[in-house]
């Protein structure tokens, strides 16, 4: 029997048109002692109605929605619910949508090509400060960085290529703010949201620069160009 991370319980949100998949989820959820499915809808516009009640920690979006993208979703989730981590789980897995969805705000992205059963650990996995990504995806990422990276290389010269990690717009506005010294607390005011959310943002941004203190932060985004030297 799993056990609730730290004694909480990982509420979660599923937009997703196909029934099946919907009854999949509910299913899995169903067993998972440490997870809450709060909201379960199918078209873009109810997803969009979704976000003006209150957060959820996990949000699982698909893309090919009846009337609309779901990117249109990640977006409005990134900024609404700044605390909570969006899961793309779509059958799209092209270039376009995967970038789009990543600029959009989303944590995770996910093909739909195996058990619904393995999602529960996927959520744990993103709860935790984890970006699961399906294997296909992972590779035409990598392959978009190099082929970034390549063209970099032949304009400037191989001292300036730089794999760096992509920051949200919010993560890089308090990533900047940690270097100018200011403290947690100062940030929330600052950015007029709570102290939680700024940590929440301290966390992704350690958890993609793969650090643990606020120097190896800023060391670590100076050295990949995220902050000027």
């Amino acid at each position: 029997m799993q056990h609730p991370i730290n004694g909480s319980i990982i509420r979660v949100a599923l937009v997703d048109d196909d029934v099946s998949f919907q009854n999949a989820v509910i299913d899995a959820l169903a067993d998972a002692t440490d997870m809450l499915l709060l909201s379960v809808v199918g078209t873009r516009e109810l997803g969009l109605s979704m976000l003006n009640t209150p957060p959820v920690d996990v949000l699982i979006v698909d893309l090919g929605l009846p009337d609309g993208s779901g990117i249109d979703i990640i977006r409005a989730a990134h900024a609404k619910w700044p605390e909570c981590n969006v899961m793309v789980s779509t059958t799209f897995g092209d270039e376009l949508h995967v970038m789009q969805s990543l600029e959009a705000g989303a944590t995770g992205y996910l093909l739909k090509d195996s058990a619904p059963k393995n999602l529960i650990n996927e959520i744990r996995s993103m709860h935790l400060g984890g970006s699961p990504i399906s294997p296909l995806i992972a590779r035409k990422i990598l392959t978009r960085f190099r082929h970034d990276n390549k063209t970099s290389a032949t304009q400037h010269g191989p001292a300036s290529v730089k794999l760096s990690v992509a920051l949200s717009m919010r993560e890089q506005e308090v990533l900047e703010y940690i270097t100018k010294g200011f403290s947690s607390n100062e940030i929330a005011v600052l950015m007029t949201v709570s102290p939680h959310t700024v940590l929440t943002f301290v966390r992704r941004i350690y958890a993609k620069l793969k650090v643990t203190s606020k120097t190896e932060a800023i060391y670590e985004a100076r050295n990949q160009g995220l902050l000027e030297q």
